[in-house]
């Protein structure tokens, strides 16, 4: 999954203003990912490429402990909780920021072959989606189709900036299903990777600067505008 992970994001932002910001709110969903593909450039973690592995990618994702393991997770949503909580003193916002963390290992859950694990062992865990397209690709799809509409039924600002956002979303989903397939699991595929998860996180930045809660009115808005 990959733009899938961005609708809990939405989600919360959509649900209270408490929540961290949109942009914020990116880096949390794709958190373990920024994680696991800095880990890989330095040999940390490990992924290799098995063609037909999957009929969506050819990812096999074979050591990956302290990323997408369900406590790996667990631990980098507690130390996300803590740096929004550090910064903001506010523990709905912390809460929401970990809750968005942990919501990346449960949809990978969904699409990944088995691959994941609670803690790190031998006993792997995956649902398989990707394995199955007509499936995986209309539920990512309107994941996060129904998670933006909800933010933005439930905020107010220009429509132009989320609609970059979205389009920006659904070109790289595009890329990563029916693109040239990467050669080799090396510093470009991790780089490339890292690369999309920026270029989406700012846009957030900037869609969130344009957009406000729909109760907040009058000459408050000018001043809670984040």
């Amino acid at each position: 999954m990959f733009i899938g992970h961005f609708a809990p994001a939405f989600i919360a932002r959509g649900l209270t203003e408490e929540a961290p910001k949109l942009g914020t709110l990116f880096v949390a969903a794709q958190l373990v990912d920024w994680g696991f593909f800095t880990l890989a450039l330095i040999g940390v973690e490990k992924l290799r490429l098995v063609p037909g592995i999957t009929a969506m990618n050819p990812l096999d994702l074979y050591h990956m402990p302290y990323t997408h393991s369900l406590l790996g997770t667990g631990a980098w949503a507690l130390g996300f909780a803590m740096v929004i909580w550090f910064v903001s003193r506010n523990f709905v916002a912390a809460t929401w920021g970990a809750i968005v963390v942990m919501s990346h290992w449960l949809l990978d859950l969904l699409v990944h072959r088995p691959d994941l694990t609670i803690a790190g062992g031998e006993h792997k865990l995956g649902f398989g989606l990707w394995d199955s397209p007509p499936i995986a690709m209309p539920v990512e799809i309107g994941l996060i189709l129904a998670a933006y509409l909800f933010y933005i039924s439930r905020t107010k600002g220009p429509l132009i900036p989320p609609l970059i956002l979205l389009a920006t979303m659904l070109l790289f989903q595009a890329i990563n299903w029916f693109g040239p397939k990467p050669q080799e699991a090396g510093v470009a595929m991790f780089a490339t990777a890292l690369l999309s998860f920026a270029i989406l996180t700012a846009l957030a930045y900037w869609v969130q600067a344009t957009r406000w809660h729909k109760n907040q009115v009058g000459l408050a808005v000018p001043s809670v505008r984040r």
